[in-house]
């Protein structure tokens, strides 16, 4: 179990975290939670089909990190389109970010917190490492909080493919991205295990 997730009977899946992983991680989540940023002010209305209904920023985040969590949703990244098409891409994705980011960002940041949350009473409760313990639907939040650490931390690398990571795992130990490289590669392990846990 020591470095994967294993599935447990009944559903969910346990995996052994050492004290330096679980700081590892939590750090991270922390991290990903102030980029996502603050849920609703605490004066905002309470007022459910309100909140609904807000729009949200129509734009894209100008963090390439928070641009890789939050892509536009009309763009193909492999085509070049006229000037007219892609016009008509940026105002159909301006109009989807303005009615989805909010949720979106909501659900990447319930993830973040339920991965800090279960780390925190992982360790109040132990000292040297524990075994982790997940419910099935604390698996997909953590596979979800998982996905958008490896998605940062590809941003800030400029990994774009597959030839981008082959090149990691041949960067020299001096070089200063490596412990940055060494936690994507291993979150990568953590995602890939998880996954499996999931499948029926």
């Amino acid at each position: 179990m020591p470095g994967h997730f294993e599935p447990l009977p009944g559903g969910g899946a346990a995996v052994a975290l050492d004290d330096v992983e679980i700081s590892i991680i939590r750090s991270l989540a922390v991290q990903l939670l102030e980029l996502i940023g603050p849920g609703p002010a605490e004066d905002a209305p309470d007022d459910p089909l309100a909140e609904l209904f807000a729009e949200g920023p129509s734009e894209p985040p100008a963090d390439p990190v928070l641009r890789r969590l939050f892509p536009d949703a009309y763009t193909d990244p492999e085509a070049t389109p006229g000037p007219r098409e892609a016009e008509e891409q940026r105002a159909h994705s301006s109009e989807f970010r303005r009615y989805t980011e909010n949720d979106l960002r909501a659900g990447k940041r319930e993830n973040a917190l339920a991965v800090v949350r279960s780390l925190d009473e992982l360790a109040a409760g132990s000292e040297g490492g524990a075994v982790l313990q997940l419910s099935p639907d604390m698996s997909r939040q953590w596979l979800g909080a998982l996905n958008d650490l490896r998605l940062a931390i590809g941003s800030r690398l400029d990994i774009a493919d597959e030839d981008d990571t082959d090149l990691l795992y041949r960067l020299p130990d001096d070089d200063p991205r490596k412990p940055m490289v060494m936690a994507y590669l291993w979150l990568g392990g953590l995602q890939e295990t998880l996954v499996s846990t999931l499948m029926p």
